[in-house]
């Protein structure tokens, strides 16, 4: 077998071989041979089947199960022997001549193909022990919980009846009917519905519309349709509501104590007070994450510098861009729309690509270089979390991932990547900074 390179152009490569037919027939005789101890033909006692007789019935497809191997096994081979590792899958060319296959099948022309590949480049990280990073970290007052949990309470307030007009933080007991050019429409319609002014439930306009109403008034509410509306039958529309208008309500004291805590489950009001700060706790803490990881990229993005495989680049701009039409088509909207243009919008998501292709090389060379591993228990999980999103489908959704490796591998990668940081953030010095909760919460406008 004679192997070529045809092209070394920085990451590209091209690699040419060249199977001589003189090896291929050898190869299929020796397979005819193992075949000629197994095969059980009518007329031949077994082992005594002539060699051609199998040439004619199974040489064909012998010789196909030979060139697979060339081409699955050897191009694996070449690149260790070449010491290379391919940023994708290599691409393999062979013939597409017709006539020319059946020559090679037939043992009577070499065999040759190509494989087209680009090498992963040379990537120098950065001394993680050198990096100095700020982790932004937000502390939970007790106003904070107090207000937790007066929303957690919002539901359980007690009403009593007012004799007023409605106003803002009142419930209305009421009727409503809703028609489109006169006619009602599904969904539209509700008896004994309750609405506290200022929710923000219902359309808007349709809360403000009650203000100044009483018990026994009736009323034509007209609102329309957000443009982004759920319903897109109903997306955009102008809308009239019959409301009839039976009781009004004024909201009670709240009062959080025990017994308010009893309510929800919970020991004593001390131990609701603990819960909630852990939970919002929980909550600072991820964005203080995510405000971190955004860091560690944005300074390895920075400080790393590569030329970038041009297929690798290639794909994941053609997945952001297909993500991002079909985002705009089922908005209904234009790039004029989002205050650009198609060609500003390509050269935006080109940069992008670029920076996520960057990024995952360096992020998977620290992680290869530290071993950072993800565990079965650890996918095991990660399936199950899955799963749960998906109540009543359980059984579908797991022989989902059973028959797609493509959707597991897609569930490693956060997790691997996730792991990659922690190691990251181990190694380098970091500061904690005191920031306010809206600081911490604002979000980042450009996306990793």
């Amino acid at each position: 077998m004679q192997v070529t390179e045809t092209l070394n152009e920085g990451l590209k490569r091209e690699i040419k071989i060249v199977v001589p037919k003189e090896d291929m027939v050898s190869q299929l005789d020796e397979k005819l041979e193992t075949l000629k101890g197994q095969v059980k033909l009518n007329g031949f006692r077994q082992g005594k089947v002539p060699k051609s007789h199998l040439q004619q019935m199974y040489g064909k497809s012998a010789m196909a199960e030979i060139v697979n191997d060339y081409v699955s096994k050897r191009t694996g081979e070449i690149l260790q022997e070449r010491e290379e590792r391919a940023a994708q899958q290599p691409e393999i060319n062979m013939t597409e001549d017709e006539k020319e296959a059946d020559e090679i099948l037939a043992g009577k022309k070499d065999f040759e193909f190509s494989m087209v590949y680009e090498v992963i480049p040379e990537i120098n990280v950065p001394e993680l022990e050198k990096l100095k990073l700020t982790r932004p970290v937000a502390e939970v007052s007790d106003k904070e919980v107090d207000e937790q949990i007066e929303k957690i309470g919002d539901n359980m307030k007690p009403y009593e009846e007012k004799k007023g007009k409605a106003a803002d933080g009142d419930r209305v007991i009421m009727n409503y009917l809703g028609k489109i050019d006169g006619e009602p429409f599904d969904g539209g319609a509700d008896n004994d519905a309750q609405l506290v002014i200022g929710s923000g439930q219902f359309i808007p306009g349709f809360e403000d519309q009650l203000k100044g109403k009483k018990a026994g008034d009736e009323t034509v509410v007209k609102v329309k349709f957000p443009d982004e509306y759920g319903a897109a039958h109903l997306a955009g529309k102008d809308a009239e509501f019959d409301v009839t208008v039976h009781k009004v309500e004024k909201p009670g004291k709240l009062v959080i104590d025990d017994e308010f805590a009893t309510k929800l489950g919970m020991e004593s009001v001390d131990k609701l007070k603990e819960a909630v700060r852990g939970q919002i706790e929980g909550q600072y803490s991820s964005f203080t994450r995510a405000k971190l990881k955004r860091e560690i990229l944005d300074t390895l993005d920075k400080k790393t510098k590569m030329e970038l495989p041009e297929k690798m680049v290639e794909q994941e701009f053609n997945n952001i861009w297909t993500q991002m039409n079909s985002e705009l088509e089922r908005a209904g909207k234009t790039f004029k729309d989002e205050g650009t243009t198609e060609a500003k919008a390509k050269k935006e998501y080109q940069t992008l690509a670029e920076r996520r292709v960057r990024l995952g090389l360096v992020l998977a060379e620290i992680g290869e270089k530290a071993d950072v591993q993800v565990t079965d228990d650890e996918m095991q999980a990660a399936v199950y979390q899955q799963i749960q999103q998906y109540p009543g489908q359980e059984e579908q959704v797991l022989n989902y991932f059973k028959e797609n490796p493509d959707a597991v591998a897609g569930l490693r990668a956060p997790l691997y990547e996730d792991k990659v940081i922690d190691f990251i953030v181990d190694k380098a010095e970091v500061k904690d900074k005191k920031v306010s909760k809206e600081e911490l919460m604002k979000e980042d406008e450009d996306e990793a």
